[in-house]
């Protein structure tokens, strides 16, 4: 008999995976990036990037709960579109994840610095990220459970953090600090927006718990709340810290969060914020990257397209072992070549993460789509459906198109490599997979 995950996931430890995943360095690191383009206007570009990607939710919300499984968009797109554009979906969401491991694992490797000054050299950033990637790794090979309730743990300090900081710092805000809302004008608010959609990338990772949570209607639920309260929480925060501090004097060597800490707070405040920002970059790592790449890759191996070891699950520990193992030395090189090169790393790479992610969203909208022409009466079934059908489709849509043109219009030759290594792809595909497929009138075990 196949071994198989059991269904270990409850409704919180699925909101803190949709919420933890949220790209800890977008939002930690990168905004003073996003504030320098958009000054205060930098708060809308971050809302409209979070509004985004809840429509995106609950566009495939649907799919979550007809077909939960731990491929998630591999296995909807597989089935409305084909083999190839399944796999297609499902690889470049996992790909997407391991550069994520790279970049946020430096910028963890960063985060841990600040806490010893007497450390220098870029050594001790790289030996840092390496060993807090191996310790997460470690942890989701033991069991999604310790996994998943060490990401709950985390995420409700970091929730709880951002809270409190957004409460207190309220009565010293500044309304000056506000105006002029746009100071680089439209263009640095749109170009912000790309920037605030890698923050609040990933959060659709939740959806690959679905062959492991014990009532696939938490899923729908958790995809929402966990949208609105990253969206909440956030927004919050940053409306707090450029009423604290000018959008001109906010720093991009460090999290303007702490900045703003250690200035309404004092050490103890940037120290706390500063271990917010590690939670962050941590938890991001722990259940988006070493989780979910390492669960598609599993549904892809199930089905043929990736070498079969990606499916051993270990019988003690009900996990896929070699896919996790996988996606931590794949973490681990990137690491060790972004600190050789840190343009590749967080400009190339991460755009093609961006670029990816695109391709799999848009793909799996499609799907959602597709589900609704099909097989409606599969979906009257359903114990939730989509509200107000089909706007969320269409706003996500849109949503993507936003991004694209946003991230992509100043750098055509990044949609062509990403041609390029697609196409490769496509070819290998053909070379290699099995033809095979799971039976798709009874989801996977996983």
């Amino acid at each position: 008999m196949e071994l198989a995950p059991e269904k270990k996931l409850g409704y919180w430890h699925i909101w803190a995976l949709g919420v933890g995943a949220v790209i800890g360095d977008g939002i930690f690191l990168l905004m003073g990036e996003g504030i320098a383009l958009a000054g205060p206007g930098a708060i809308a570009s971050y809302l409209i990037a979070g509004l985004s990607q809840l429509f995106l939710m609950i566009a495939l919300s649907e799919l979550a709960v007809g077909m939960p499984n731990s491929g998630a968009m591999s296995l909807w797109v597989e089935r409305f579109m084909g083999k190839w554009w399944g796999f297609l979906a499902g690889f470049t969401f996992a790909i997407g994840w391991v550069i994520a491991g790279g970049s946020v694992g430096l910028a963890l490797g960063q985060i841990t610095m600040w806490f010893f000054p007497q450390l220098e050299g870029s050594f001790w950033s790289i030996f840092f990220a390496i060993f807090f990637i191996s310790i997460f790794a470690l942890l989701n090979i033991l069991g999604t459970q310790v996994a998943a309730r060490t990401q709950l743990g985390l995420v409700l300090i970091m929730t709880g953090v951002m809270a409190l900081f957004s409460l207190i710092g309220l009565k010293d805000i500044n309304m000056e600090h506000f105006t002029p809302f746009l100071p680089n004008g439209i263009d640095g608010f749109w170009a912000a927006v790309p920037l605030g959609t890698y923050a609040y990338l990933g959060a659709v990772t939740l959806a690959t718990a679905g062959g492991e949570c014990r009532n696939p209607r938490d899923l729908p639920k958790a995809l929402i709340w966990s949208s609105i309260t990253f969206i909440g929480l956030y927004t919050f925060a940053q409306i707090v810290l450029q009423g604290l501090i000018p959008w001109d004097q906010i720093s991009m060597n460090q999290s303007p969060f702490t900045t703003a800490a250690e200035q309404v707070f004092g050490f103890a405040g940037a120290f706390i914020m500063n271990m917010t920002a590690w939670i962050a970059a941590a938890t991001c790592i722990l259940m988006g990257t070493l989780f979910s790449a390492s669960r598609i890759f599993y549904a892809q191996a199930r089905s043929g397209y990736l070498p079969a070891f990606f499916a051993y699950i270990h019988p003690k520990t009900g996990t896929p072992v070699y896919g996790i193992a996988a996606v931590w030395a794949a973490s681990v090189v990137l690491v060790l070549l972004g600190a050789v090169n840190p343009d590749l790393l967080y400009v190339e790479l991460s755009t093609q993460l961006v670029l990816a992610w695109m391709v799999s969203w848009t793909l799996a909208l499609i799907a959602a789509i597709l589900y609704r022409k099909n097989s409606m009466q599969e979906v009257k079934q359903l114990s939730w459906k989509q509200p107000l059908y089909p706007l969320f489709p269409i706003l996500g849509l849109i949503g993507i198109g936003i991004v694209c043109y946003g991230t992509f219009v100043g750098s055509p030759m990044t949609l062509v490599r990403g041609a390029i290594w697609m196409g490769i792809l496509y070819v290998l595909f053909k070379i290699f997979h099995k033809d095979q497929s799971p039976d798709q009138s009874k989801p996977q075990a996983m």
